[in-house]
This record gives structure tokens, sequence and C-alpha cells, in this order.
């Protein structure tokens, strides 16, 4: 005959088992805590890439996901539901530029925006080594109109060279940059901007030139716009009211446009002569891109 009482003892103990057990497992899930991020100037980026933030403790990245910059300039979804222990030990916060797809799990060297939570918040900027690294308020730019890769002195206006003639020697005077960033020339013509190439010394030639002459050009950055042109300009031209411009870009960069920061720039004057040193200007002051991760 089974006793009862041995029995219902042995079932209480089961149950208390099993309770414990139970309490045990909730201890061990996680507490997820939310973290707001906001940021001021960021563009939005097209299809082709996303932004990705990412919290680092020591040298560990850890990402709180991808998001997209909405019409008013805002996160799209400016919160992010986080493992609270994880939130906690993070000492930095980062914002990089991220190719989409995306299949690696590493954030990219595009490093925009980065900051160190002082308590429960880390104001982010693009100056920080973490980031682009460098403010550019010692930016100096100067430029000539000149056409030496078609060997001779026809359609002279119809090309920017950053040189000193006398020399030569380079115009440029530019902070360097952090990995997975670059200089590059432009020229809006017309409105419509048009890239000289892409270049990391300011003495040394870019790293294209699609549209200059048959001959070689200078160790310095600069395009002849010759031939080739884009749909909807004529070339050769007459840079005469154009808009010269030098930006920095995320490397890689498969945009047909200036990035948002654009350290130098300059309007050529409607009476222009070749071969004279045009100035360009500083405008780091109107660089604005901030941000701010609060845990």
């Amino acid at each position: 005959m089974i006793n009862k009482k041995i029995l219902y003892t042995s079932l209480l103990a089961i149950f208390a088992t099993a309770i414990i057990g139970c309490d045990s497992d909730d201890d061990d899930d996680p507490v997820f805590k939310d973290m707001t991020l906001s940021v001021e100037g960021l563009p939005q980026l097209g299809s082709f890439a996303t932004y990705e933030g990412w919290l680092l403790d020591g040298n560990d990245y850890t990402s709180i996901g991808k998001f997209t910059i909405d019409n008013s300039g805002d996160v799209d979804g400016g919160t992010f539901s986080i493992d609270e222990e994880l939130l906690q030990n993070a000492t930095d916060f980062v914002v990089t530029i991220e190719p989409s797809p995306d299949p690696a799990v590493q954030p990219t060297e595009t490093q925009i925006l980065s900051g160190t939570f002082i308590g429960n918040s880390a104001t982010l900027n693009y100056e920080n080594e973490a980031a682009i690294g460098t403010g550019f308020s010692t930016a100096i730019g100067k430029y000539i109109l000149s056409t030496p890769t078609n060997g001779e002195e026809t359609d002279e206006l119809s090309g920017v060279w950053w040189l000193e003639p006398t020399g030569p020697s380079a115009s440029l005077i530019l902070p360097d940059l952090s990995e997975g960033w670059i200089y590059e020339g432009w020229a809006l013509i017309n409105g419509t901007p048009v890239s000289t190439g892409k270049f990391t010394k300011a003495n040394e030639a870019d790293m294209g030139n699609p549209y200059s002459g048959t001959l070689a050009g200078p160790d310095f950055p600069g395009e002849d716009f010759l031939r080739n042109a884009p749909a909807g300009l004529s070339f050769p031209t007459s840079l005469e009211g154009a808009t010269i411009v030098i930006s920095v870009e995320p490397n890689p960069d498969n945009d047909s446009a200036p990035f948002v920061i654009k350290p130098l720039s300059g309007e050529v004057p409607e009476q222009a002569a070749p071969g004279v040193l045009y100035n360009m200007t500083n405008n780091d002051n109107s660089i604005n891109i901030s941000g701010e991760a609060t845990r």
C-alpha cells in the first residue's frame, strides 16, 4: 500500500526544487536597459551605407545595432535596449559608417563620432582619435586654373590644380586623417559636383584623372576637365563662377557628391586668369557634427 504521507512529502520536495531551479534560471537572465543616442549634422547615407553604434570596453567592440538618419536629421529610432552589465562596463561609444549589406561583425575603420563615458553620458565628436582624429582650423588652401595635360596653352580655365606654380610646391596644408578617411577635391560646375580625385598627401598626385588630357599631370592634386564630361556638362569648359572644394570622405566611398565635411572651399572669380593663385576659405567653424550617448 502507498504511504500517502510519504508521497505527499516527496511531491512537495520536488515542487520546491523546481521553484528554486526556476528562480536560479531567472537570476541568470540578462537585464536590459535603454540607451539613447542623439546626433547633429550627420547626413543621410543612401542605400549603400548605414551607420552603426558600438560600445567599447578596452579593445572590445560590441554593436548596439545599425541606424539611419531621418528627414529631420535625428537618429531613426534613437533608443536601444542593451544588456545592462555590458552597457555599464563600456568606457566609450563609437559611431561608424558601414557598407550595406554588411557581412562583418567588427566595425569598419570609418569611425565618424566617438566619445568617452563620463558617468552615464558620452559626448561624441569627430575630432577624437577614435573618429576622424582632427579638426580643421589649421587647414589652408590655394589653387590655380591651368590645363597642363593638354600640352598647349589652350582651355587654361578648364582645369584646377592645388600647387604653387613657382617651384612648383604644394599649396594645401591639411592635417593627417585617421584610417578610413581620405581627402577629395571637387569643382561644382553649373551646380554639378565633379571630382578632381582622392588623395592623402598634398605633395603627391591624386588617385584619378578621368577627365584630363593625354599628358601626365603635375605631382599634386588636381584635374583638367578636357574630355569624358559627365551627363549635362560639356568639356572643355570654363571654371569661372564655379565652386572649388576640398572635402573629407569616407574610405571606401561610392557617393558622387562631396561628403558633409568640407574644410576648404572657394569661388572662382567671374573674371579669372590662368596660373594665378586663388585663396580658399577655411570652413572649420561651420563643420557641426556631434552627438551624445546616454545610458
